[in-house]
């Protein structure tokens, strides 16, 4: 399982079927995350951008590793799954 301080961030937009992927993928292992809606969040679309010079989401965080895109074998790898 996760570390306590492994702390999971979702950078998405409603319409983003890869970032829906995501979720669903934390959904169904039980991982708590914190979800940001860059499409109307515009101080977390900017933060987005400077952890991870990307536009495109989903942008998510675990602990300080940073992925770009709905990549499960590094989201599993990242949280011990």
């Amino acid at each position: 399982m996760p570390t306590a301080q492994q702390t999971v961030t979702i950078y998405s937009t409603p319409t983003c079927h890869f970032c829906g992927a995501a979720k669903e993928f934390f959904k169904a292992h039980n991982i708590a995350y914190t979800e940001h809606d860059v499409a109307a969040d515009i101080v977390q679309r900017k933060a987005m951008i400077e952890k991870s010079g990307q536009m495109g989401v989903p942008v998510i965080t675990v602990g300080d590793n940073l992925v770009v895109g709905f990549d499960e074998e590094e989201l599993r790898k990242l949280l011990n799954l």
